[in-house]
């Protein structure tokens, strides 16, 4: 997925996710996975963030416990480039 371009960001309450897995179908562009190693303090999986967001709010509209804050950036971003 080199040179991946995101239209925006999330950021991720990782400790008040109950790992529904609801975000991660409604994700439309497909980069929102579910953790299978790691958990949260209260011991669910959570959604993790990999380049190629859209900033749709699709995760956000969906989540029953709001743990996601959208960002759009005003230029689109490559991978491995600094959000301005």
């Amino acid at each position: 997925m080199s040179g991946r371009l995101s239209r925006g960001t999330v950021v991720i309450d990782v400790d008040a996710c109950k790992g529904c897995d609801l975000c991660i179908d409604a994700c439309k562009p497909g980069v929102l996975t579910m953790t299978t190693d790691r958990r949260n303090a209260h011991g669910y999986l959570y959604p993790e963030l990999t380049p190629g967001c859209t900033a749709c709010q699709a995760c956000a509209v969906i989540c029953p416990d709001f743990v996601f804050q959208v960002w759009r950036y005003d230029t689109p971003v490559a991978e491995g480039e600094a959000a301005a």
